[in-house]
């Protein structure tokens, strides 16, 4: 018997090699080649057949100016859970394709299934395809959530063809895939999440959302890294990428968007998981500030932006002396960027930490991304240091450069309202962010530089 023939396919592009290579001759990424059956020759359907080398077999089709086509506003429809519909940047658009991704058990089956059951309350049929439990399962999962008589359809196939003509025949207004990674198509060989099964599955899919108008909610798992299984190009069909974060010794969970064609990128959503499943929270700002009732030294809160969402999270650092190779620690913010700001606090404003440890965290599992978080990392570590802390009701934001200037943060208005509105009363700001009439309730000090900075807080002790 003939040994059935392999190829190796790129999980991150989808090129193809006939051998396995360390690394990937289209995108160059190492370590990304998976072994899988190669595909019949036969299926010549979805190949582009050519003339010759003049032209191409199929007609040419009409044009239209961009001036020319009406711009028309996106329609949504509200899932019922205001934090999930922030994230979404208002809520379900027809035809639209969403890949939400997280690590098992975080909550992604929990959140889904209490938003269908919202949205079939209000009127609009639902599908939940689950390929990973059967219909037992996931009812005994709505009993434990409290959505009881609930209307949503349950299907539990993993073959896409079934799942096509189910849709075509049903008419859903949303379906639920859970999740792509176990559906397969009868036209391909390979296994049930295979690089070819999951981007054949979801091409598939995607055509359906947009022929029909069904919006389509596809949950994927992820590698050891935390990335989405499978090729990348599935990020880059879809319309909205949403990733779970969270530990899950903690019982909050955050919703990142980190592609979204239909709202704001990076807008979070917080939810709490209760016994009752995923409870949106309506002032996060509160789970990332640790409850001190008198400051403490190494601590100090920072206004950051997530989306369009001012947020206060508190900003830990702890500077103890070091042996001959201090060690540089940082939970939840760059650990690279943290070397620099070390760096800078030496050479700008005379504050060595060379022989100390220092470490860093950011309160509640939060990852800050954005620079505007130097200026909090630098003033907690040199209150660390000095062992004074800062005054009560401080916040700051700013980004530091290498030359020891501190420059200005988007959005700084709405960063020092929220802050002023939260109860914090003295604030360190950059001078381009300091706004031009006085916020009621909250003093406001503007500086240039780094040192200046420094100086001007151990005034205020």
């Amino acid at each position: 018997m003939a040994k059935e023939k392999s190829v190796y396919i790129c999980s991150e592009c989808g090129g193809s090699s006939p051998r396995w290579l360390g690394k990937c001759p289209s995108c160059n990424a190492w370590n990304t080649l998976v072994e899988s059956a190669a595909e019949s020759a036969g299926g010549g359907k979805n190949r582009l057949s050519q003339t010759g080398r003049t032209g191409y077999a199929g007609q040419a089709q009409a044009v239209t100016p961009l001036a020319a086509i009406e711009a028309t506003e996106v329609a949504r429809t509200p899932s019922g859970i205001a934090e999930l519909d922030r994230v979404l940047g208002g809520g379900i658009v027809e035809g639209g394709v969403v890949l939400i991704g997280g690590d098992p058990g975080i909550g992604k089956s929990t959140l889904l299934l209490q938003a269908v059951d919202a949205l079939q309350r209000q009127g609009l049929p639902a599908l939940y395809v689950t390929g990973e439990e059967s219909g037992a399962q996931v009812a005994l999962r709505s009993r434990r959530l409290g959505l009881d008589n609930s209307q949503v359809d349950v299907l539990s196939e993993i073959q896409l063809e079934k799942i096509l003509a189910t849709c075509e025949s049903t008419q859903p207004a949303i379906v639920i895939i859970d999740s792509i990674q176990t559906m397969y198509s009868d036209q391909l060989s390979s296994a049930p999440g295979s690089v070819a099964q999951v981007r054949e599955c979801a091409a598939h899919l995607t055509r359906m959302a947009k022929s029909t108008g069904i919006a389509v909610v596809l949950v994927g798992h992820v590698t050891k890294e935390g990335a989405l299984a499978g090729p990348r190009v599935l990020e880059h069909m879809v319309d909205t990428v949403l990733y779970f974060e969270g530990d899950t010794h903690s019982s909050f969970r955050l919703v990142r968007a980190i592609k979204n064609r239909f709202g704001a990128v990076n807008e979070i959503g917080v939810f709490a998981m209760t016994e009752k499943g995923l409870k949106g929270v309506s002032n996060p700002s509160a789970i990332f500030l640790s409850q001190h009732s008198e400051p403490v030294p190494g601590s100090c809160v920072l206004v950051t932006l997530e989306g369009s969402r001012p947020l206060l999270v508190e900003i830990q650092a702890l500077v103890d002396s070091g042996g001959p190779s201090p060690r540089r620690l940082s939970v939840g913010l760059d650990r690279d960027r943290l070397a620099m700001l070390l760096a800078v606090l030496n050479r700008h404003a005379g504050v060595a930490c060379a022989d100390q440890d220092v470490f860093v965290n950011a309160v509640g599992g939060v990852r800050i991304g954005e620079p505007a978080a130097d200026l909090a990392v630098m003033l907690s570590i040199t209150s660390s240091l000095r062992g004074k802390a800062l005054p009560k009701g401080f916040i700051t934001f700013g980004e530091v450069g290498l030359a020891g200037e501190v420059r200005p943060a988007p959005r700084g208005q709405e960063r020092l309202k929220e802050a002023a509105k939260l109860g914090f009363t003295v604030a360190v700001v950059p001078k381009a962010n300091a706004p031009k009439k006085p916020i009621e309730g909250i003093t406001i000090h503007a500086v240039d530089r780094v040192d200046e900075a420094i100086s001007l807080v151990r005034g205020l002790d």
